[in-house]
């Protein structure tokens, strides 16, 4: 596997836990650094988990937001706890990572891979589905900009 996938795998198992149990600020880092030593004991660059996981809690509520509005059928409580989380993961490394470090069509597909491995049967579909509305939204805005 490789080493950012495994990072990120480490990123959303340790997301899903600290929101399954009540996402209390104190012990996601006791979670990130255990699962890193259990799934990534071999893991070159630890510093990607952790920019991960600091970035998507640092825009968690902005993140929360944009899901709400490109999945308005799915309240955010009723999104299984995996997905919910592959989408904030998918959704800081679309919005907010370096463009020429984390492309656009790879933070997709990564999180596609992510909700295929730990998601359920429609989970793929599901994630496919909201990032690429959010994706199509920021190109059409960058469109405008650009105009202007």
């Amino acid at each position: 596997m490789a080493s950012r996938h495994l990072s990120r795998s480490i990123v959303m198992q340790s997301l899903y836990e600290w929101d399954f149990n009540g996402k209390k600020p104190q012990v996601l880092e006791g979670i990130v650094a255990r699962n890193i030593e259990e799934f990534g004991p071999g893991l070159e660059n630890k510093d990607f988990v952790w920019q991960l996981v600091n970035g998507v809690v640092a825009h968690m509520k902005e993140i929360d937001d944009i899901i709400v509005k490109a999945a308005p059928e799915w309240p955010l409580e009723q999104i299984t706890i995996v997905d919910r989380n592959v989408l904030r993961l998918g959704l800081f490394e679309l919005i907010y990572e370096n463009k020429e470090e984390v492309p656009p069509k790879v933070a997709i597909n990564e999180a596609i891979e992510l909700a295929k491995s730990f998601g359920g049967e429609s989970s793929g579909k599901f994630i496919n589905g909201v990032l690429g509305t959010v994706y199509n939204e920021l190109t059409k805005d960058q469109k405008i900009e650009n105009k202007e």
